[in-house]
């Protein structure tokens, strides 16, 4: 039996990204997480039913929401800020910092995730359709069965009728002899 879906969320960056697992680990693998964000508390099971309909319907996707409007969040920042130092001219002289490489690319990653619960849904269904087309063999199987134990009962009683006849017949033609 499949197990129940919830929905669990965690912030990134300026969005809440939740999805619907059948666990928090699979939760965590969903969002590529390294670490056990719900050990941490920067992730948590939702049970607002608002919250939860998007997640619910597309199984094992991370679904991205914006936490409030832009506004919000910039009204949200400290006021104390620490201000941007001057550069001095030395600075110049610096050599450029090297160019780091991009994050990786987790298109493929998704797309054989996607693969496999687009497999693993097709396999759940033809199973359902092999549970269902035995059901309705079995049953067909029981009606021929109880066919069959009626029919044969009938016979039965006929061959008796035709054997008690034939005992009698015999009898009279013993006693005509």
């Amino acid at each position: 039996m499949a197990r129940k879906l919830k929905v669990f969320r965690t912030a990134a960056g300026f969005h809440d990204a939740y999805v619907a697992a059948t666990s928090r680990k699979a939760a965590l693998a969903a969002w590529g997480a390294e670490r056990d964000l719900f050990a941490r508390g920067a992730a948590e099971e939702v049970t607002d039913p608002a919250l939860m309909e998007e997640p619910l319907a597309r199984p094992g996707e991370v679904i991205k929401r914006l936490r409030g409007s832009a506004a919000e969040q910039f009204a949200a920042l400290p006021a104390d800020r620490p201000k941007a130092k001057k550069r001095s001219a030395k600075v110049e002289a610096r050599e450029p910092a090297p160019v780091r490489a991009p994050k990786p690319s987790r298109e493929a990653l998704d797309a054989a995730r996607d693969a496999i619960d687009t497999a693993e849904r097709a396999w759940r269904k033809e199973q359902r359709e092999f549970a269902e087309r035995q059901t309705a063999l079995d049953r067909e199987r029981r009606n021929a069965t109880e066919r069959h134990e009626q029919a044969l009962a009938e016979l039965e009683r006929a061959k008796r009728r035709a054997q008690e006849v034939y005992d009698a017949s015999v009898a009279r033609w013993r006693e005509t002899r």
